[in-house]
């Protein structure tokens, strides 16, 4: 497996591989990967010839106060990880390599941007929006590969891959979870074991609005009432935004309908975590 450290090394891997008639995938991570992750490259891997999986921690897309300097950062046991998974290549640049001294691009998806963990975390997805840029930009990947557990980053994107009229296909996984529930997360490692256990209150919360769906409910009020008192049952969480939504716009939606996305966003003690599902 190559490791790639510049934007000219990732593009030449690429156009080589495409000169040889193969097909490129991209899985671009934060690094600190687990099994969510691992699954992203064996999808990838399972339609593309070649896999390149990017690790960066991208200043641009964390607060002021937010966790950036803490983040986990296991880069050698990532490398492990990608390779077995099936990655051909590892993009690990430097932020100067990313974001030159001189930088003044940026990429905002209007509207979305202010939505949901955009509400909360101004900025975020404008940092989300212009690192994936220069991602697809720099690899020219016939595919890049997300996870839904990411759902209003994927919207976002969406958006902006049809308005920049990129080539790449953006394909959404499935959210891997632990045997209990929990959505696999880097910052799940933030918590103590009281708290994982209080976490888990999002995961149920998830099958309630579900299982409400399957039977029959279709009244967003309805269906967030009952996700509310899920959460109620952990005092200790404190609840960023629980909300119903049109998965392409991420505007509220009164009436639940396929297709539909449900979103919670929590703080468990320090760690905020994200959970979701699109209503079948």
């Amino acid at each position: 497996m190559k490791i790639l450290r510049t934007v000219s090394e990732l593009r030449s891997w690429s156009r080589d591989v495409h000169l040889k008639l193969e097909t490129v995938a991209l899985v671009p991570t934060m690094g600190a990967l687990h099994a969510g992750h691992a699954s992203l490259i064996r999808a990838a891997a399972a339609t593309c010839q070649q896999v390149a999986v990017s690790i960066f921690v991208n200043p641009t897309q964390f607060g002021p106060n937010e966790d950036f300097s803490r983040y986990p950062r296991t880069f050698d046991a990532d490398c492990t990880l990608a390779q077995t998974a099936g990655a051909s290549a590892v993009f690990a640049p430097s932020v100067d390599e990313l974001y030159p001294s001189s930088a003044a691009t940026f990429v905002e998806v209007e509207g979305l941007s202010n939505r949901l963990d955009g509400l909360s975390r101004p900025g975020h997805f404008r940092g989300v929006a212009t690192v994936v840029a220069k991602l697809l930009i720099a690899a020219e990947p016939d595919r890049a590969f997300f996870g839904q557990k990411d759902a209003a980053q994927v919207a976002v994107l969406r958006r902006m891959a049809l308005d920049l009229r990129l080539a790449s296909e953006i394909v959404v996984c499935p959210i891997v979870r632990e045997a209990d529930g929990l959505a696999l997360s880097s910052r799940n490692i933030y918590l103590s074991a009281a708290e994982r256990m209080q976490a888990l209150a999002l995961s149920q919360a998830v099958r309630k609005v579900e299982s409400l769906f399957a039977a029959g409910e279709r009244t967003a009020a309805a269906l967030l009432a009952a996700a509310r008192a899920v959460l109620a049952t952990e005092p200790e969480i404190r609840i960023d935004y629980l909300e119903l939504v049109d998965w392409a716009t991420l505007q509220p939606q009164a009436t639940a309908a396929s297709g539909s996305l449900f979103a919670v966003a929590a703080w468990v003690g320090a760690t905020r975590l994200i959970d979701n599902t699109i209503l079948p």
